[in-house]
């Protein structure tokens, strides 16, 4: 079977600084993927290069099965790709149900239009009822805690029906019982087709629920292959989990 998204020896640097180094990578169709490495590892330098929020200097991107020459958020995201931020992003002044109706992929002119489609709505409030944020729909989305921020940026990316998410950091500065929320929400969105690639740095929740865990180390992978396999190389304990 061929790869959901394959990344093929993408390099960025900043100056004299190399974020990544011909970084290569496949996710396959229906994956539940982790990419894990230190600080400085590359690990969301490369999300903004897939993403197309950041230009690479050199590599190729493939996606679905085509080579995408100029990564573009808004075109990736028509094709079914989709991302997160680390710091969750809302438009705090519109309300919740607003937000997510927004973040489906219609045409710019639409936004300039104060009706939402009847068929908009319904698929708005039905994710806003899954992810538990129905009673605050009308609320203005700057209102809500930081964990709800980012069970409201996990419910609009899901309005576009992506067939891959990249989730930045989901459970960064959330309590205990808001990551298991969101891990929950994750298992259910993948037992529904759902492809998923996950930076994150908690270890025990990649270890829990991610097959394959890629590893980066300056900018390029030197493991991919099963939690315990990960767990178990030395490259890996030696760099990022210690003995």
């Amino acid at each position: 079977m061929s790869a959901l998204l394959a990344v093929e020896g993408l390099t960025k640097t900043f100056g004299g600084i190399v974020a990544l180094d011909q970084c290569s990578f496949e996710i396959a169709p229906g994956s539940l993927a982790a990419l894990i490495g230190p600080n400085g590892s590359g690990k969301t330098t490369a999300f903004n290069v897939i993403t197309g929020y950041q230009p690479a200097d050199a590599g190729r991107l493939s996606f679905g099965g085509r080579v995408v020459r100029r990564p573009d958020p808004c075109r990736l995201q028509r094709l079914g790709m989709a991302r997160t931020f680390q710091q969750a992003r809302v438009f705090p002044g519109l309300s919740v149900l607003e937000n997510v109706v927004l973040a489906h992929h219609q045409p710019w002119h639409a936004l300039l239009r104060r009706r939402v489609s009847v068929t908009d709505r319904r698929r708005a409030e039905d994710l806003l009822g899954e992810f538990g944020l129905a009673a605050h729909s009308h609320v203005p989305a700057g209102m809500l805690s930081y964990g709800q921020r980012k069970l409201l940026e996990f419910a609009s990316v899901l309005m576009g029906e992506p067939t891959l998410i990249l989730l930045d950091e989901p459970t960064a500065g959330v309590n205990p019982v808001m990551v298991d929320t969101i891990e929950h929400h994750i298992r259910r969105c993948h037992g529904e087709g759902v492809s998923f690639l996950i930076v994150e740095h908690e270890m025990s929740f990649v270890m829990r629920l991610c097959d394959p865990v890629i590893v980066l180390d300056r900018g390029r992978p030197i493991a991919c292959g099963a939690p315990q396999e990960v767990q178990n190389d030395r490259s890996v304990l030696d760099a990022y989990l210690g003995d």
